[in-house]
């Protein structure tokens, strides 16, 4: 890639992200409140996203020995108990990870 091209990949992909951030101002303006949309959508879509991942995540999980489907299950046990507890979702996930990669590295 020549240097005129990084620098019109770079000012693409500049331009976009600007107007991507500006985008929902232009969209729903400066209220006070929120649309019933976005507020909808404020309510929906973390518990849609934490769906979604669990169900990736889990896809692929066999039965057919132990080793296979014990670390996810604990995994996503701790992944729902740090939620219940400390309700953030970077701890939860963070957590759920770090105990996943634990067990799978050093346990099963």
């Amino acid at each position: 890639m020549s240097t005129a091209e990084a620098l019109i990949t770079i000012a693409v992909v500049a331009v976009l992200t600007f107007l991507l951030r500006f985008l929902p101002f232009l969209l729903f303006g400066r209220k006070e409140r929120p649309s019933p949309v976005l507020d909808s959508l404020n309510k929906l879509l973390p518990s849609a996203i934490i769906a979604v991942l669990v169900v990736y995540c889990l896809k692929n999980v066999s039965f057919q020995q132990i080793n296979t489907f014990v670390p996810e299950l604990i995994a996503v046990a701790v992944v729902v108990l740090l939620h219940l507890w400390k309700r953030n979702n970077l701890v939860s996930i963070g957590g759920g990870t770090v105990v996943y990669m634990l067990l799978v590295q050093l346990v099963f």
